[in-house]
């Protein structure tokens, strides 16, 4: 047994049918030439021998007694395979685009609670002749870094599947649920622990927002965007911020990993920065199709871990902080400013209190008090009447920067595919991968039901972004020519433009100095003809 979080549980009491909380990926996957095996059959094999590797594949909740406390984890004995990997076949042609449709329909579906939370699709019939894998697995057991690390456990480095050892013979107990008495005994101690651990952390958390929170906010709030216009806690309400339902859309695509960096470090911005600006510029372009950008700066809601590095264990450990979008800044250089400027006061004040943020809390009453507010927000519409603190989603997540194989065939893309929720029915997370940065866009079908437009969007601003950043002097060569002299300032604009003259140029200063040479012999000529008389 296995206590959750109040962070873990939480993802559970605000579930809802129109509001699944899964995260997963999607991954084309490119087989050896000339592969004749049944790849469905050796990627089930694959997984299996892989389960004992991370325990979300094969634990399960086990409920409190009238769920008054959260769930414990449990070791579920008997896995149905057949059950959590399954084969799909896409009708003809079996386009990217079909592939997309699909995983928002799966991904529309709540995970079965009474078995482990995964599930895992593999995908055959598309057009490009390729496969593809998407999985699913329930935030309450782990979040976008637990899954890096998951993924690193399934998957391989090279073609060849590295050994790995099976698992321990364990003794089975044949005992499907735990028992009243031993859950509800679970449950008042994990409450008390959390209570005691809760009254602990009352003092240096309220020291920190004493000290740190209510002076960083006030300067955030004072803060203000080249334009001159102060920074804005609230988010003005958009498409976006509304009652969702549980339809999803979904579309994925891919930015080079290379230039998007090169743009971070001539424009000496964060590699995240320049992913928010191309959001930004993507989230006007869509709205502006809509006529309904708003004239104030729209917030993203940006996770941020709290996980120690090396830690890899299967829980959440994650905070949110808002983030700017600068989306009233009309110039893409402009507003990268902005974003960069206002990114970093958050990353400042989030910093100062990530130590003290607590993840765990009393869970007594939790799953009805938390399932009962998430349900009255979500059915009473107040999510289309209440001003939202965020418009959309945003995630970046790290991930591996070599090529990744499952049962011998190489996944060529790791597309994320999140959470949408109420009052924010778009989700942006992209994850690094193989040199690529990878975009997945997942939203409710009703508030945006064009996702592949804003997608598209996505690729073109990365593209225009670019072109701006990289036409200007790096802020190194322009901070250089900045502390230059004067003079040397002036000499080397001069050189410049002497080295940017063109042939015609040239052999205008080339006849110039054959006519001076001729006109120097004349006077020569006839200053002897003078002395000769």
């Amino acid at each position: 047994m296995k206590h959750l979080t109040g962070l873990d549980a939480a993802f559970l009491h605000i579930e809802t049918p129109e509001m699944p909380m899964h995260v997963g990926s999607l991954s084309l996957v490119e087989l050896p030439a000339g592969y004749e095996g049944d790849y469905f059959e050796a990627a089930k094999a694959h997984v299996a021998s892989r389960m004992h590797l991370a325990e979300v594949f094969h634990r399960k909740l086990a409920l409190m007694p009238f769920e008054l406390a959260n769930p414990v984890w449990v070791e579920d004995e008997d896995v149905d395979l057949d059950y959590h990997v399954r084969r799909i076949v896409l009708s003809k042609p079996g386009s990217f685009r079909q592939l997309e449709q699909y995983v928002a329909r799966l991904h529309s579906t709540l995970l079965d609670r009474s078995r482990p939370l995964w599930e895992i699709y593999i995908f055959e019939g598309l057009e490009s002749g390729n496969h593809a894998v998407y999985t699913k697995v329930h935030h309450a057991g782990i979040d976008g870094q637990a899954g890096v690390a998951l993924a690193k456990a399934l998957m391989d480095a090279t073609p060849e599947p590295r050994h790995v050892k099976p698992p321990r013979p364990k003794l089975r107990r044949n005992q499907y649920q735990l028992g009243v008495a031993e859950l509800t005994a679970a449950g008042v101690q994990n409450t008390a622990r959390q209570v005691v651990a809760m009254v602990k952390a009352i003092p240096p958390v309220t020291r920190a927002l004493a000290g740190l929170l209510v002076p960083q906010v006030l300067a955030l709030v004072r803060r203000r965007t080249p334009e001159g216009k102060k920074m804005q806690l609230m988010a003005p309400r958009t498409l976006f911020n509304v009652s969702i339902t549980n339809q999803r859309t979904f579309a994925g695509r891919s930015i080079s990993l290379a230039e998007t960096k090169e743009m971070a470090r001539h424009a000496a911005v964060t590699l995240n920065d320049v992913v928010l600006a191309t959001c930004a510029g993507a989230l006007r372009r869509y709205l502006a199709d809509h006529d309904a950008l708003p004239k104030k700066p729209m917030n993203a809601g940006v996770p941020v871990s709290l996980r120690a590095e090396g830690n890899t264990d299967s829980n959440n450990q994650v905070s949110m902080t808002l983030m700017t979008l600068a989306t009233d800044v009309e110039d893409p250089i402009e507003r990268l400013r902005a974003i960069h400027e206002g990114s970093r006061a958050s990353k400042g004040l989030f910093d100062q209190l990530r130590n003290v943020m607590p993840t765990d809390f009393p869970s007594l009453g939790a799953p009805w008090i938390m399932s009962g507010l998430v349900s009255l927000y979500g059915r009473s519409q107040l999510a289309n009447r209440l001003p939202p603190v965020a418009n959309v989603a945003i995630s970046n997540v790290p991930g591996a920067q070599f090529p990744l194989y499952m049962a011998g065939g190489r996944l060529t893309t790791y597309f994320p595919v999140s959470i949408p929720a109420h009052g924010v029915a778009l989700n942006i997370t992209v994850q690094s991968y193989d040199g690529k940065m990878e975009y997945g866009l997942i939203a409710c079908r009703r508030a945006v039901p064009d996702v592949e437009d804003l997608a598209d969007y996505v690729v073109k601003e990365h593209e225009k972004l670019r072109a701006l950043i990289m036409s200007k002097p790096s802020a190194a060569e322009a901070a250089a020519e900045a502390a230059k002299p004067a003079p040397v300032r002036r000499k080397a604009r001069v050189a410049k433009a002497a080295a940017k003259g063109n042939g015609a140029g040239r052999s205008r200063t080339a006849a110039a100095k054959r006519a001076q040479i001729t006109a120097q012999g004349r006077r020569k000529t006839t200053r002897e003809a003078r002395t000769t008389h």
